[in-house]
């Protein structure tokens, strides 16, 4: 009960955070921000509303919302596995074509259009993908541990024979390829897709930095750190992700030699961990990445009357750090110099 109340407030505030920073600020509406941005928005869902029904039926052994919270949860956690796996792989391409493009003059500021159509096919691929976990999920009551105590209530994976005969037979698919479409979309898709892409990356910021033909040494290194943020993200959620590939395993070929209650504590060490995974990405996209980490500052000092006093006071010295700052608060994209005329137009919180 302790740690859910840690995840949860960490959770709630850090993806919060995350999510104004990238709308309130002007320079920090790239894609790959408003890819963080809308994966801080999944996880903010998958703490604010799977985390208490998980914790109510742990404590109760009853679903609050019966059959409707055993079928939506997985389904949440599910398409957050893919929204993450789809997440990553672009901001992998979005590094590389930052890495590749050797004037580094593209746009910071992509179209709504253009935004709003990569965000799509993430939603679509996620929900989609993770839709056969709906047909699966029914809720069975179980006999009670100890006589006199009330029966309890269980989500388990069963397919219902009231199904449509190409639905039944779908699904009866899926399940049986269950374990190795986890293992291979939500696990090896986007770590060795990280691994590969941000070698690729890598190799290409260091011969920029060489030949000195990508912008200031300033800028190389900015995005040297943003290249090592999304491998440290990618680290992370394979380390969160492993013991639910572990728990399919156990249950598919050791199931007969191991008790209920281990596989309950494999599955519910399984769940706490995707919770982990969405309460620490915002704390480390704050340690590891710069422009986000002093947005924050900059949205926590406006709440403080001595910082605005401070700030009416800057001098024309701090005038020319205030730009150079506006134009790294979006840490996966630049413009020119010359724009940092039009540093007022951005909003720090």
């Amino acid at each position: 009960m302790c740690l859910s109340v840690v995840i949860f407030g960490i959770g709630i505030m850090g993806n919060m955070a995350v999510m104004c920073i990238v709308c309130h600020n002007y320079y920090m509406r790239s894609i790959s921000n408003s890819l963080l941005a809308n994966l801080a928005f999944w996880d903010f869902l998958i703490v604010f509303f799977c985390l208490p029904l998980v914790i109510f039926q742990e404590l109760t052994k009853k679903w609050l919302l019966e059959d409707f919270s055993c079928k939506i949860v997985p389904y949440i956690e599910v398409a957050s596995l893919g929204v993450t796996t789809f997440t990553l792989c672009a901001l992998c391409i979005d590094r590389f074509r930052a890495a590749t493009n050797v004037q580094m003059y593209y746009e910071m500021i992509e179209n709504c259009a253009s935004t709003t159509a990569k965000l799509a096919v993430i939603w679509v691929g996620a929900l989609l993908l993770a839709l056969p976990e709906v047909v699966l999920r029914q809720l069975a009551t179980e006999e009670p541990e100890y006589s006199g105590s009330p029966p309890g209530e269980r989500c388990v994976v069963k397919i219902s024979t009231a199904l449509p005969d190409t639905i039944y037979v779908l699904a009866l698919t899926y399940d049986g390829a269950r374990l190795w479409w986890y293992f291979g979309c939500y696990f090896c898709l986007p770590t060795l897709f990280t691994i590969t892409c941000s070698l690729v990356t890598a190799r290409k910021i260091r011969r920029a930095e060489k030949a000195c033909t990508r912008g200031n040494k300033r800028q190389i290194q900015l995005e040297s750190q943003m290249n090592c943020t999304v491998v440290a993200l990618t680290i992370l959620y394979g380390f969160c992700i492993i013991p639910e590939n572990i728990c399919n395993i156990v249950t598919a070929y050791m199931s007969t030699g191991v008790s209920r209650q281990t596989m309950d504590l494999l599955h519910l060490i399984s769940q706490f961990l995707l919770f982990f995974k969405s309460c620490v990405t915002p704390v480390l996209l704050f340690c590891l990445c710069k422009p986000f980490s002093r947005a924050f500052m900059e949205c926590c000092c406006c709440c403080c009357d001595e910082c605005i006093q401070k700030s009416s006071t800057v001098t024309s010295d701090d005038n020319d750090n205030e730009y150079t700052t506006e134009l790294e608060l979006s840490p996966f994209s630049t413009i020119r110099r010359e724009m940092s005329t039009f540093a007022s137009v951005g909003t720090h919180c």
